[in-house]
Protein backbone atom coordinates (compact mmCIF):
# COMPACT_ATOMS: atom_id res chain seq x y z
CA UNK A 1 0.00 0.00 0.00
CA UNK A 2 0.58 3.52 -0.18
CA UNK A 3 2.66 5.44 2.72
CA UNK A 4 2.00 8.35 1.88
CA UNK A 5 -2.05 9.30 2.41
CA UNK A 6 -1.64 12.71 3.34
CA UNK A 7 0.07 14.58 0.14
CA UNK A 8 -2.94 15.66 -2.42
CA UNK A 9 -3.18 14.22 -5.47
CA UNK A 10 -4.76 14.30 -8.94
CA UNK A 11 -4.51 11.95 -11.48
CA UNK A 12 -4.98 13.49 -14.97
CA UNK A 13 -7.02 11.38 -17.36
CA UNK A 14 -8.45 11.91 -21.21
CA UNK A 15 -11.26 9.98 -23.10
CA UNK A 16 -9.65 8.91 -26.07
CA UNK A 17 -5.32 9.80 -27.31
CA UNK A 18 -4.24 13.18 -28.64
CA UNK A 19 -7.30 15.25 -26.41
CA UNK A 20 -4.86 17.18 -25.24
CA UNK A 21 -3.91 15.29 -22.13
CA UNK A 22 -0.35 16.01 -21.59
CA UNK A 23 -1.09 19.20 -22.81
CA UNK A 24 -3.77 19.89 -19.61
CA UNK A 25 -0.74 18.42 -17.21
CA UNK A 26 1.74 20.56 -18.52
CA UNK A 27 -0.34 23.56 -17.83
CA UNK A 28 -1.95 22.60 -14.91
CA UNK A 29 1.17 21.70 -13.04
CA UNK A 30 2.39 25.82 -13.80
CA UNK A 31 -0.73 26.92 -12.02
CA UNK A 32 -0.47 24.31 -9.16
CA UNK A 33 3.19 25.42 -8.83
CA UNK A 34 2.02 28.94 -8.13
CA UNK A 35 0.42 27.65 -4.82
CA UNK A 36 2.30 24.82 -3.74
CA UNK A 37 5.60 25.65 -5.19
CA UNK A 38 7.21 21.77 -3.96
CA UNK A 39 5.11 19.79 -6.95
CA UNK A 40 5.55 16.23 -7.70
CA UNK A 41 4.76 14.29 -10.75
CA UNK A 42 4.44 10.80 -12.38
CA UNK A 43 2.97 8.85 -15.28
CA UNK A 44 2.49 5.63 -13.14
CA UNK A 45 2.10 3.45 -16.69
CA UNK A 46 3.45 4.95 -20.19
CA UNK A 47 3.86 3.45 -23.41
CA UNK A 48 6.25 6.31 -25.67
CA UNK A 49 9.13 5.95 -23.93
CA UNK A 50 12.83 7.20 -24.70
CA UNK A 51 16.25 5.60 -23.01
CA UNK A 52 17.87 7.43 -20.37
CA UNK A 53 20.98 5.71 -18.67
CA UNK A 54 19.59 2.81 -19.53
CA UNK A 55 16.14 3.43 -17.88
CA UNK A 56 12.78 3.58 -20.30
CA UNK A 57 11.43 7.22 -19.41
CA UNK A 58 7.93 8.24 -20.66
CA UNK A 59 8.70 10.82 -22.79
CA UNK A 60 5.76 13.09 -21.08
CA UNK A 61 7.87 12.67 -17.95
CA UNK A 62 10.88 13.90 -19.39
CA UNK A 63 8.93 17.04 -20.98
CA UNK A 64 7.90 17.57 -17.46
CA UNK A 65 10.80 17.15 -15.81
CA UNK A 66 13.05 19.24 -18.01
CA UNK A 67 10.41 22.29 -17.92
CA UNK A 68 9.62 22.36 -14.58
CA UNK A 69 12.96 21.09 -13.04
CA UNK A 70 11.13 18.78 -10.64
CA UNK A 71 14.18 17.04 -8.52
CA UNK A 72 13.32 13.87 -8.74
CA UNK A 73 14.63 10.50 -10.31
CA UNK A 74 13.02 10.17 -13.66
CA UNK A 75 12.89 6.53 -12.54
CA UNK A 76 10.11 7.27 -10.17
CA UNK A 77 8.18 9.45 -12.10
CA UNK A 78 8.00 6.86 -14.66
CA UNK A 79 7.85 3.20 -12.86
CA UNK A 80 6.23 1.28 -15.63
CA UNK A 81 7.18 1.29 -19.49
CA UNK A 82 4.96 -0.76 -21.68
CA UNK A 83 7.75 -2.33 -24.38
CA UNK A 84 6.07 -3.64 -27.07
CA UNK A 85 5.99 -7.39 -25.22
CA UNK A 86 4.87 -6.29 -22.37
CA UNK A 87 1.25 -7.14 -22.89
CA UNK A 88 2.25 -10.84 -23.96
CA UNK A 89 4.43 -11.26 -21.04
CA UNK A 90 2.22 -10.22 -19.20
CA UNK A 91 -0.51 -12.59 -20.19
CA UNK A 92 1.43 -15.66 -20.15
CA UNK A 93 2.67 -14.89 -16.44
CA UNK A 94 0.57 -12.18 -14.31
CA UNK A 95 2.36 -10.14 -12.03
CA UNK A 96 0.04 -7.37 -11.62
CA UNK A 97 1.10 -7.42 -7.91
CA UNK A 98 4.95 -6.68 -8.09
CA UNK A 99 3.83 -3.99 -10.78
CA UNK A 100 1.46 -2.66 -8.04
CA UNK A 101 4.34 -2.60 -5.40
CA UNK A 102 6.44 -0.53 -7.84
CA UNK A 103 3.81 2.24 -8.70
CA UNK A 104 3.33 2.18 -5.22
CA UNK A 105 6.96 2.62 -4.12
CA UNK A 106 7.12 4.88 -6.97
CA UNK A 107 4.55 7.97 -5.83
CA UNK A 108 5.72 7.33 -2.18
CA UNK A 109 9.25 8.74 -3.30
CA UNK A 110 7.69 11.41 -5.52
CA UNK A 111 5.33 12.79 -3.14
CA UNK A 112 7.79 12.76 -0.32
CA UNK A 113 8.21 16.37 0.72
CA UNK A 114 5.88 17.32 -1.80
CA UNK A 115 2.93 20.46 -1.16
CA UNK A 116 0.53 18.37 -4.10
CA UNK A 117 1.57 15.72 -7.07
CA UNK A 118 -0.06 15.65 -10.59
CA UNK A 119 -0.33 11.93 -12.05
CA UNK A 120 -1.02 11.75 -15.76
CA UNK A 121 -2.15 8.78 -16.75
CA UNK A 122 -2.21 7.27 -20.34
CA UNK A 123 -5.53 7.73 -22.13
CA UNK A 124 -9.18 6.77 -21.10
CA UNK A 125 -10.26 5.13 -17.74
CA UNK A 126 -9.78 1.82 -19.76
CA UNK A 127 -6.81 2.12 -21.05
CA UNK A 128 -4.47 -0.47 -19.88
CA UNK A 129 -6.98 -3.25 -18.66
CA UNK A 130 -5.63 -5.63 -20.80
CA UNK A 131 -2.72 -5.91 -17.97
CA UNK A 132 -5.34 -4.96 -15.31
CA UNK A 133 -3.52 -1.51 -14.59
CA UNK A 134 -6.33 0.55 -16.38
CA UNK A 135 -6.18 4.07 -15.72
CA UNK A 136 -9.23 3.65 -13.70
CA UNK A 137 -7.66 1.22 -11.06
CA UNK A 138 -4.03 2.81 -11.58
CA UNK A 139 -6.13 6.31 -9.59
CA UNK A 140 -7.63 3.76 -7.40
CA UNK A 141 -4.00 2.58 -6.31
CA UNK A 142 -2.78 6.32 -5.80
CA UNK A 143 -5.99 7.42 -4.04
CA UNK A 144 -6.56 10.25 -6.63
CA UNK A 145 -9.07 12.57 -7.28
CA UNK A 146 -9.53 12.84 -11.30
CA UNK A 147 -10.12 15.35 -13.82
CA UNK A 148 -11.03 14.04 -17.55
CA UNK A 149 -10.04 16.03 -20.47
CA UNK A 150 -11.68 15.71 -23.40
CA UNK A 151 -12.03 16.84 -26.88
CA UNK A 152 -14.28 20.04 -28.23
CA UNK A 153 -17.80 19.97 -28.84
CA UNK A 154 -21.15 19.11 -26.85
CA UNK A 155 -22.82 15.65 -27.05
CA UNK A 156 -19.29 14.01 -28.60
CA UNK A 157 -17.93 14.89 -25.35
CA UNK A 158 -20.64 14.35 -22.84
CA UNK A 159 -21.34 10.86 -24.53
CA UNK A 160 -18.03 10.26 -23.88
CA UNK A 161 -17.06 11.36 -20.34
CA UNK A 162 -19.95 8.79 -19.45
CA UNK A 163 -18.11 5.70 -20.89
CA UNK A 164 -14.96 7.36 -18.10
CA UNK A 165 -16.92 7.99 -15.38
CA UNK A 166 -18.67 4.71 -15.38
CA UNK A 167 -15.16 2.76 -15.21
CA UNK A 168 -13.98 5.57 -12.54
CA UNK A 169 -17.49 5.44 -10.78
CA UNK A 170 -16.94 1.44 -10.36
CA UNK A 171 -13.42 1.82 -8.60
CA UNK A 172 -14.77 4.38 -6.98
CA UNK A 173 -12.67 7.06 -7.68
CA UNK A 174 -14.06 10.56 -7.45
CA UNK A 175 -14.08 12.71 -10.38
CA UNK A 176 -13.57 16.80 -9.70
CA UNK A 177 -14.53 17.78 -13.01
CA UNK A 178 -13.93 18.13 -16.51
CA UNK A 179 -11.64 20.37 -18.86
CA UNK A 180 -13.22 20.37 -22.63
CA UNK A 181 -10.16 21.23 -24.96
CA UNK A 182 -9.85 22.39 -28.41
CA UNK A 183 -13.42 24.33 -29.10
CA UNK A 184 -13.08 27.27 -31.58
CA UNK A 185 -12.43 30.20 -30.38
CA UNK A 186 -15.96 32.13 -30.79
CA UNK A 187 -17.84 28.97 -29.86
CA UNK A 188 -16.04 28.98 -26.18
CA UNK A 189 -18.72 30.48 -24.45
CA UNK A 190 -21.55 28.81 -26.22
CA UNK A 191 -20.29 25.51 -25.58
CA UNK A 192 -19.33 26.36 -21.98
CA UNK A 193 -22.84 27.02 -21.62
CA UNK A 194 -24.57 23.75 -22.80
CA UNK A 195 -21.64 21.53 -21.88
CA UNK A 196 -21.92 22.59 -18.16
CA UNK A 197 -25.80 21.53 -18.35
CA UNK A 198 -25.01 18.65 -20.16
CA UNK A 199 -22.74 17.15 -17.15
CA UNK A 200 -24.77 18.66 -14.57
CA UNK A 201 -27.23 16.07 -15.25
CA UNK A 202 -24.62 13.43 -14.86
CA UNK A 203 -23.06 15.20 -11.56
CA UNK A 204 -19.95 16.58 -13.26
CA UNK A 205 -18.80 20.15 -13.07
CA UNK A 206 -17.04 21.51 -15.79
CA UNK A 207 -13.61 22.91 -14.86
CA UNK A 208 -12.96 25.26 -18.37
CA UNK A 209 -13.76 25.52 -22.02
CA UNK A 210 -9.79 25.49 -23.59
CA UNK A 211 -9.85 27.25 -27.38
CA UNK A 212 -8.35 25.88 -30.08
CA UNK A 213 -4.82 27.17 -31.23
CA UNK A 214 -3.47 25.77 -34.59
CA UNK A 215 0.01 26.56 -33.00
CA UNK A 216 -0.13 23.76 -30.84
CA UNK A 217 -0.31 20.75 -33.21
CA UNK A 218 1.90 22.32 -36.01
CA UNK A 219 4.95 20.35 -36.30
CA UNK A 220 8.43 21.93 -36.62
CA UNK A 221 11.10 21.15 -39.20
CA UNK A 222 13.50 19.30 -36.70
CA UNK A 223 9.69 16.92 -35.59
CA UNK A 224 9.14 16.08 -39.30
CA UNK A 225 12.99 15.42 -39.98
CA UNK A 226 13.06 13.42 -37.04
CA UNK A 227 9.88 11.54 -38.26
CA UNK A 228 11.35 11.14 -42.10
CA UNK A 229 14.60 10.04 -40.38
CA UNK A 230 15.90 12.44 -42.78
CA UNK A 231 19.56 14.35 -43.06
CA UNK A 232 19.99 17.44 -43.20
CA UNK A 233 21.69 19.21 -46.15
CA UNK A 234 22.73 22.46 -44.68
CA UNK A 235 23.93 24.10 -41.71
CA UNK A 236 20.75 25.79 -40.92
CA UNK A 237 19.68 26.71 -37.09
CA UNK A 238 16.20 26.91 -38.01
CA UNK A 239 14.76 23.40 -37.28
CA UNK A 240 11.88 25.26 -35.15
CA UNK A 241 10.91 26.88 -38.03
CA UNK A 242 6.61 25.92 -37.78
CA UNK A 243 5.23 24.16 -41.15
CA UNK A 244 2.06 25.67 -41.67
CA UNK A 245 1.33 24.33 -45.07
CA UNK A 246 3.08 21.87 -47.08
CA UNK A 247 3.56 22.10 -51.35
CA UNK A 248 4.23 19.18 -53.48
CA UNK A 249 6.43 20.43 -55.94
CA UNK A 250 5.49 18.56 -58.93
CA UNK A 251 4.52 21.16 -61.12
CA UNK A 252 6.06 23.86 -63.40
CA UNK A 253 8.61 26.55 -61.85
CA UNK A 254 6.20 29.11 -62.49
CA UNK A 255 2.84 27.46 -60.97
CA UNK A 256 5.28 26.22 -57.59
CA UNK A 257 6.57 30.04 -56.87
CA UNK A 258 3.31 31.35 -56.37
CA UNK A 259 2.99 28.83 -53.40
CA UNK A 260 6.39 29.52 -51.95
CA UNK A 261 4.83 31.74 -49.07
CA UNK A 262 6.26 32.18 -45.21
CA UNK A 263 4.98 28.38 -42.87
CA UNK A 264 5.42 26.34 -46.08
CA UNK A 265 7.33 23.05 -46.23
CA UNK A 266 7.99 22.46 -49.83
CA UNK A 267 8.15 18.48 -50.44
CA UNK A 268 10.20 17.74 -54.04
CA UNK A 269 12.36 15.11 -55.60
CA UNK A 270 15.99 16.37 -55.00
CA UNK A 271 16.78 15.49 -58.87
CA UNK A 272 13.82 19.10 -59.43
CA UNK A 273 16.90 21.51 -59.29
CA UNK A 274 14.56 24.21 -61.28
CA UNK A 275 12.59 23.96 -58.02
CA UNK A 276 15.26 23.82 -55.25
CA UNK A 277 17.27 26.93 -57.32
CA UNK A 278 13.93 28.90 -57.46
CA UNK A 279 13.38 28.74 -53.85
CA UNK A 280 17.23 29.96 -53.19
CA UNK A 281 16.10 32.85 -55.61
CA UNK A 282 12.95 34.10 -53.81
CA UNK A 283 14.94 34.16 -50.33
CA UNK A 284 17.54 36.37 -50.94
CA UNK A 285 17.87 38.99 -48.14
CA UNK A 286 15.11 37.28 -46.03
CA UNK A 287 13.64 33.46 -45.34
CA UNK A 288 9.89 32.71 -46.30
CA UNK A 289 9.61 29.24 -46.52
CA UNK A 290 10.04 26.79 -43.10
CA UNK A 291 12.09 24.41 -45.30
CA UNK A 292 12.57 21.78 -48.08
CA UNK A 293 12.50 18.32 -48.00
CA UNK A 294 14.51 16.50 -51.02
CA UNK A 295 12.95 12.86 -51.33
CA UNK A 296 14.19 9.52 -52.90
CA UNK A 297 17.38 10.06 -51.70
CA UNK A 298 18.36 11.59 -54.42
CA UNK A 299 20.93 14.17 -53.65
CA UNK A 300 21.42 17.22 -55.77
CA UNK A 301 24.57 17.88 -58.04
CA UNK A 302 27.47 19.89 -56.64
CA UNK A 303 26.89 23.07 -57.46
CA UNK A 304 23.32 22.77 -56.30
CA UNK A 305 24.38 21.28 -53.01
CA UNK A 306 26.73 24.60 -52.93
CA UNK A 307 23.32 27.12 -53.37
CA UNK A 308 21.57 24.87 -50.77
CA UNK A 309 24.69 25.50 -47.70
CA UNK A 310 23.79 29.51 -48.04
CA UNK A 311 19.58 28.68 -47.74
CA UNK A 312 18.64 30.44 -43.96
CA UNK A 313 15.97 27.27 -43.89
CA UNK A 314 16.67 23.90 -43.34
CA UNK A 315 16.56 21.30 -46.60
CA UNK A 316 16.36 18.08 -45.27
CA UNK A 317 16.94 15.21 -47.73
CA UNK A 318 14.48 12.08 -47.05
CA UNK A 319 14.76 8.35 -48.58
CA UNK A 320 11.30 8.27 -49.08
CA UNK A 321 9.37 9.14 -51.89
CA UNK A 322 7.47 12.68 -52.34
CA UNK A 323 4.26 11.02 -51.58
CA UNK A 324 5.40 8.84 -48.66
CA UNK A 325 6.66 12.28 -47.22
CA UNK A 326 3.92 14.29 -47.71
CA UNK A 327 1.53 11.50 -45.96
CA UNK A 328 3.66 11.19 -43.02
CA UNK A 329 3.53 14.73 -42.49
CA UNK A 330 -0.04 14.83 -43.12
CA UNK A 331 -0.20 11.96 -40.23
CA UNK A 332 1.93 13.30 -37.91
CA UNK A 333 1.29 13.82 -34.17
CA UNK A 334 2.82 16.51 -32.41
CA UNK A 335 3.93 16.52 -29.13
CA UNK A 336 5.18 19.81 -27.43
CA UNK A 337 8.84 19.37 -26.68
CA UNK A 338 10.85 21.02 -23.87
CA UNK A 339 12.51 23.50 -26.27
CA UNK A 340 8.96 24.66 -27.99
CA UNK A 341 9.15 27.55 -25.20
CA UNK A 342 6.09 29.48 -26.99
CA UNK A 343 3.71 26.84 -27.35
CA UNK A 344 4.97 26.13 -23.52
CA UNK A 345 3.98 29.47 -22.91
CA UNK A 346 1.03 29.35 -24.58
CA UNK A 347 0.01 26.08 -22.56
CA UNK A 348 0.66 27.83 -19.45
CA UNK A 349 -1.84 31.03 -20.19
CA UNK A 350 -4.65 28.96 -21.68
CA UNK A 351 -5.04 26.76 -18.59
CA UNK A 352 -4.40 30.19 -15.67
CA UNK A 353 -6.96 32.04 -18.44
CA UNK A 354 -9.45 29.14 -19.21
CA UNK A 355 -9.31 26.60 -16.09
CA UNK A 356 -10.89 27.80 -12.76
CA UNK A 357 -8.09 26.55 -10.20
CA UNK A 358 -10.02 27.64 -7.75
CA UNK A 359 -12.67 24.29 -7.99
CA UNK A 360 -9.54 22.19 -8.47
CA UNK A 361 -7.64 23.47 -5.27
CA UNK A 362 -11.24 23.46 -3.26
CA UNK A 363 -11.54 19.60 -4.31
CA UNK A 364 -8.57 18.22 -3.24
Amino acid sequence: MITNTSTPRIFIAATRQNDGKTTASLGLLSALQKVHPRIGYIKPVGQRFVEIEEQKIDEDTVLMDKVYGLNCPLGDMSPIAVEPDFTRKYLQSSNREALIKKIEKAFDRVAWERDIVLCEGSGHAGVGSVFDLSNAQVAKILDAKVIIVTGGGIGKPIDEVSLNQALFDREGVEIIGVIVNKVMPGKVDYVAEFVRRGLKRKDLDLLGVIPHHKVLSIPSVGVICEALNGETLNGSRQLNNLVDDVVVGAMAVNNAIQFFKPGVLLITPGDREDLILAAAGLQEGHSTLAGIVLTGNLRPGKSVMKVIQTMPFPVLLAQDDSYQVASKVHDLIVKIRPDDTEKIALVRNMIAEHVDMNKILKAL
